[in-house]
Formats: structure tokens, sequence, C-alpha cells
């Protein structure tokens, strides 16, 4: 395949689809995609994240739980829960941004345990 024409296959791809070509790719070829390590990198980038967006990329199987979870996280009410996750199903959602690491961690282990799959950013 011709590396512009792979290109623009990529470009008509979800984040979610890329995200799961990047894992194949890293299976297949036994690399991985991660970025260098913090001690190779310069100091300005050594600097740890400090506030995380949490987004909701999977609803699976328990589509009440994962309402729970999102009602919950966002203090919005039930249509307004089920929307987001409805609307997750086709794209990725976020749930909510600018909250610290630790916060962030525990919501997605909520979602985890709800059998959604959750991105941190």
């Amino acid at each position: 395949m011709e590396k512009e024409k792979f290109i623009e296959e990529v470009e008509k791809m979800t984040v979610v689809e890329i995200a799961e070509l990047v894992k194949a790719m890293e299976e297949k070829f036994g690399i991985s995609a991660a970025l260098p390590s913090a001690a190779h990198a310069p100091a300005e980038a050594a600097e740890e994240k400090t506030a995380f967006t949490v987004v909701l990329a999977g609803v699976g199987d328990k589509k009440i739980e994962v309402i729970k979870v999102v009602r919950d996280a966002t203090q919005k009410g039930l249509k307004e829960a089920k929307d987001m996750v409805d609307a997750a199903a086709t794209a990725p959602q976020v749930i909510k941004e600018g909250i610290k690491k630790e916060e962030a961690e525990d919501l997605k282990k909520k979602f985890e345990a709800a059998g959604a799959k959750v991105e941190l950013k």
C-alpha cells in the first residue's frame, strides 16, 4: 500500500479505531508507541501533568451502570447522563476536565468496574 493512501485511510478513522490499530501494530511487531522516558526528554517535558480529562471511549454491556457513574461524576440528570452514554457508543465523550490525577484514576476505576472503556488525557 502506498504511504499516502495509508495516511488517507488513517485520517478517516476515529480516535478509538486509531488506538486499536496502534495496539495491534505494537503486538504484531513487538514495538511500543509510547514516548521515551522522561529521563531522555528535555527538562520542560519532564514536569508531571497535573490536570486530567476523563473521556468515555466505550460503554460496554452494563449501560445502566455506566449511566449511574456518569450521573455521579457530573451531577447531571438522568436524561443528560443517558444522552452522554448513548453518544459515547459512536464517539468518545468528555466526562470531566481539569481534575487531579487521583480523582481521574478513581473515576476511571469506577467506569471500568461498570464495564466501560475510559481514557485519561
